[in-house]
């Protein structure tokens, strides 16, 4: 009967003629994803690719979603040329060169320099740079972070070691900065690393930690105390000597005006007095009494308009004025 439970200890029998169209099908699509995975590859937009067939340089190509040959016969690199990368000397935590030296270490054996003037200084800073040519950038050396910072630490070496201490801690900051950068670039663009230098920034300069350190560290703050006179005696200059200038051009400018005016005046008397003399010329005697008179009436009439004369001895006056008066209202 159907109803009827099966024996116990007897299973369903499994048909094996479907297994291997299961396997089959299973490894084909295995086999087409990993095409597809090996075929296809994304490149960021702050990447370039470059790709390489059977070890050896093919193409680059930009940002997107790019192609290759499966089964690894055609491999890509993706370099991020489209970001600032950044280098520290003498204050990074951690060992990232693969040498044996601790973080504290290495701290100190590449910021330890000795000056010109045979002083030794620590001195850190940082390298910016960007990936300009990425063919140039897999095809120079394997370990380029090593030899970039090699590099680095042999430019600044020879920079510090043609300055005096003092130069470097206080007014000869930017002029490293300048030619560290342009030195590095000459030797990257020479060994054809495919990198462009953005730019190179000293942080701390500091001599050894001791008593010598806090000595520099007092010539710094009078240097920074004389920098600030200097600042504040150029403030003062810049008030004041605009004022005096605006006082000087007014002085001479009112000198001019006087003098202009005292020339015009003697050119008048001088016209006035060749008038005089031409009409003496052609009457002398009319002309003589004429100036006489007006002369005498100048002297007369100068101040109150009245002439008080008093002799020597306070005995008696006369008031000419008054007979003046009289003889005019006549």
């Amino acid at each position: 009967m159907e109803n009827e439970e099966r024996p116990k200890g007897r299973r369903r029998r499994i048909d094996f003629s479907i297994a291997p169209k299961l396997i089959i099908a299973f490894v084909a699509v295995a086999f087409l994803v990993y095409v597809a995975m090996s075929s296809f590859f994304v490149v960021d937009q702050t990447e370039s690719a470059v790709v390489l067939r059977f070890g050896k340089y093919n193409r680059a190509v930009g940002p997107g979603l790019q192609m290759k040959l499966p089964f690894g016969v055609e491999r890509n690199i993706n370099i991020p040329t489209q970001v600032v990368q950044t280098l520290t000397f003498g204050y990074r935590s951690t060992d990232s060169t693969g040498t044996s030296l601790t973080g504290s270490e290495l701290r100190k054996e590449e910021a330890r320099m000795l000056t010109g003037d045979l002083n030794i200084v620590d001195v850190e800073w940082i390298v910016q740079y960007y990936i300009s040519d990425p063919i140039a950038w897999i095809r120079t050396v394997d370990d380029r972070e090593t030899t970039i910072r090699d590099i680095s630490q042999s430019v600044m070496n020879q920079l510090v070691g043609d300055l005096p201490i003092l130069s470097i801690m206080t007014n000869q900051r930017t002029g490293i900065e300048v030619d560290a950068q342009a030195k590095m670039q000459e030797i990257f663009d020479r060994y054809g690393f495919g990198i462009q230098i953005v730019t190179v920034k000293l942080q701390n300069i500091v001599p050894p930690e001791g008593t010598v350190q806090d000595a520099f560290e007092d010539v710094n703050k009078a240097v920074q105390d004389m920098n600030r006179f200097i600042n504040e005696g150029k403030e003062y200059y810049n008030a004041e000597i605009p004022s005096a200038q605006g006082e000087a051009e007014k002085l001479i400018l009112q000198a001019q005006g006087y003098a202009a005016e005292r020339v015009n005046n003697a050119k008048g008397d001088t016209a006035r007095f060749s008038s005089m003399l031409e009409e003496y010329r052609n009457s002398k005697e009319i002309t003589g009494t004429r100036l006489y008179i007006e002369t005498m009436e100048n002297i007369l009439t100068q101040g109150t308009g009245q002439l008080t004369i008093v002799d020597k001895d306070l005995k008696n006056f006369l008031p000419y004025g008054n007979v003046l008066e009289k003889e005019a209202s006549i």
